[in-house]
């Protein structure tokens, strides 16, 4: 795929699509420390290259890590998110048996739940004022 200017393109599409996603510790158990979010980013960068998709930023906290994440139209967010959830814990349960306390009630890592919004491009109300205005045929 070729990328300009932060369009990328696909054998049939041209595209620019960012999701900004958290993930919370269950039971938002404070687990993290620095050395656990690098490599936790290291882990997450893989997965999105397989996935042909961009870990554009990653930063988090003792109970939270927040990505944006740029991905092809091909690719399902939730598919994404699974397997950036599930890789990740995974990973970092083997690498780092100090964790494993912080499952002893629920045998997870991430909560169940996660946070998915759409990033970048024009505001929602400037592409909501530029489809209005199109000029339709008569």
């Amino acid at each position: 795929m070729a990328e300009l200017a932060g369009i990328r393109t696909g054998r049939h599409c041209v595209f620019a699509m960012h999701v900004h996603l958290v993930f919370v510790t269950k039971f938002r158990h404070k687990v993290f420390t620095d050395r656990h979010l690098t490599r936790m980013e290291e882990i997450m960068r893989d997965v999105c290259r397989d996935f042909e998709a961009e870990l554009i930023e990653f930063n988090g906290d003792n109970n939270h890590v927040h990505l944006l994440v740029n991905f092809p139209p091909k690719i399902a967010v939730t598919r994404l998110v699974n397997s950036l959830k599930g890789v990740s814990s995974r990973r970092l349960r083997q690498e780092f048996p100090d964790l494993v306390r912080h499952y002893y009630r629920a045998n997870k890592l991430w909560s169940g739940s996660y946070f998915a919004g759409s990033a970048g491009g024009a505001p929602l109300n400037v592409v909501h004022q530029y489809i209005e205005q199109q000029n339709r045929p008569g």
